[in-house]
């Protein structure tokens, strides 16, 4: 059986939520990467809530190449978290390899404070 891409990448994220969950104490970073954007949000899987999200839409973030223009989301959602009190997440790349704009998106969050 051949899986498309898409279906691929909903099997990996499934793979990947069974194991990665966010707590209030501990939330989860996630990240959907679309071919002309990237999204961020912190979620608390326990409560079912969005603490805080990003995107590279909102006013403010710097455009430049997609890795540049992910960076800087990273580092506007890490602002958001710790306005927000949190300082510790996990992250969930959400079914793409970590590499690229993801990897990218990371690192800007792990530079303006937020430790994973």
């Amino acid at each position: 059986m051949s899986l498309n891409k898409s279906e691929r990448r909903q099997r990996i994220k499934f793979r990947i939520r069974k194991i990665v969950s966010g707590t209030a104490a501990k939330p989860r970073l996630s990240v959907f990467r679309s071919n002309k954007e990237i999204y961020a949000q912190i979620i608390d899987d326990v409560n079912g809530v969005t603490i805080a999200s990003a995107s590279s839409r909102d006013k403010g973030v710097a455009k430049g190449t997609n890795t540049e223009t992910a960076s800087a989301v990273g580092k506007l959602i890490a602002e958001k978290a710790l306005q927000a009190g949190i300082e510790t997440i996990t992250f969930d790349r959400g079914g793409y390899l970590y590499h690229g704009r993801v990897k990218s998106l990371a690192e800007g969050a792990r530079e303006a404070g937020l430790k994973f």
